[in-house]
């Protein structure tokens, strides 16, 4: 049976799982590097979940013991993101077929944007798993997106795939915004581990794939829209949408 980690960076980016965990049978939970580890079963699946907590390294630090120790066949992130596209609103859902560290600048060295002797600056995300989140993600907008959208004022939520880019840098400005846009104008949202876990995963032959809901627009009011929506929405998102990919998978 196929063991498939979950990684999140905050709590309620998780949702409710470790709880579903728990309810579905024995877990167990192993400290390793200052994380915990819950080990059990989610909706007839073998899942590892845990908090990568938030930034590059932390992202990789996790995924490489989610590889090594807990011998995972494939990573999920889940959480929150920036919008950075015109296209992207609060309140929609990314999933990230390929992912970039905008940060990462190694030139004359190197070209801008790419991984000093792996020759690339793009990592793909695994089809097959990021085709069954976009479904997930699908089913949970048609169960769910009215009710969130008037629940919680935000508009009617649609899927996009595309281009995520990571950082270590929480983006908050107009002009912030903006650069991204203008240096990578196919990327339709910013955060901080999901490259990150796409190359330790590229390097190891591992599947992995990242989904995002829109938290904020990446611009000045950027604070205030991720603390506002991570308390109130992220976890309705998140479990909405590892659930019904869960059960997919099964």
């Amino acid at each position: 049976m196929t063991m498939l980690g979950i990684m999140a960076a905050l709590p309620q980016e998780l949702g409710d799982l470790v709880a579903q965990m728990h309810a579905a049978g024995a877990v167990e939970t192993v400290t390793l590097g200052q994380r915990e580890y819950h080990v059990g079963h989610a909706h007839g699946v073998r899942v590892v979940a845990t908090l990568a907590r938030i930034g590059k390294v932390a992202a990789a630090a996790t995924a490489s013991a989610l590889i090594h120790v807990f011998k995972v066949d494939a990573i999920v992130f889940t959480g929150v993101a920036g919008g950075v596209h015109a296209n992207v609103r609060v309140g929609d859902i990314v999933i990230g077929d390929t992912l970039l560290q905008h940060d990462l600048d190694a030139s004359p060295l190197f070209p801008r944007y790419e991984v000093p002797l792996l020759a690339r600056s793009h990592f793909a995300a695994d089809p097959s798993f990021s085709d069954a989140l976009a479904l997930a993600a699908a089913s949970f907008i048609a169960d769910e997106g009215s009710a969130l959208a008037e629940r919680f004022a935000v508009h009617a939520p649609r899927v996009h795939r595309g281009l995520i880019v990571s950082g270590d840098r929480f983006v908050a400005s107009n002009e912030g915004v903006l650069a991204l846009r203008d240096a990578l104008p196919d990327a339709l949202a910013v955060e901080m581990e999901g490259a990150a876990l796409a190359q330790v995963c590229f390097e190891h032959a591992v599947p992995c794939a990242v989904v995002r809901t829109i938290s904020d627009t990446a611009d000045a009011a950027a604070p205030e829209s991720f603390a506002e929506f991570l308390v109130a929405i992220a976890g309705a998102y998140s479990s909405g949408i590892l659930v019904r990919f869960l059960r997919s998978v099964h």
